[in-house]
């Protein structure tokens, strides 16, 4: 036989296990911290420093190289988006002065962010 002080222990027991399990269901099941998209200064940073021997990449400068486009213009050319494949590929052109250049997608996102802040709109 449980006595009344025994089921009222059982019932304070099973309440705050309910609890502590409810509660449980609203912890996130990851502590890492939630990702805010690509890093456009991170974009600007690999730009300046691969890029900017040859293309203007502010958002208003002029290009060192003659046939080089400013990248805030590249939308109208063609989209931002399709360079993501060039980039994990490596970008190589026919001519001598542009080194080739592989990123990671880190890299690519961050790239192409920076790109897409510094558009003509």
């Amino acid at each position: 036989m449980i006595s009344i002080r025994s089921s009222d222990r059982l019932t304070k027991a099973l309440s705050l296990g309910a609890l502590c399990l409810g509660l449980a269901a609203f912890v996130p099941l990851s502590t890492s911290p939630a990702r805010s998209g690509p890093d456009i200064a991170q974009g600007e940073a690999l730009v300046r420093t691969n890029c900017s021997p040859c293309h203007a990449v502010a958002a208003a400068d002029s290009s060192p190289h003659p046939d080089a486009p400013a990248f805030r213009v590249l939308s109208a050319r063609y989209p931002v988006d399709n360079l993501a494949e060039a980039l994990a590929e490596g970008i190589s052109t026919g001519h001598p002065d542009m080194p080739e250049f592989v990123a990671s997608p880190d890299q690519i996102e961050a790239i192409i962010a920076y790109i897409q802040s510094v558009q003509l709109k």
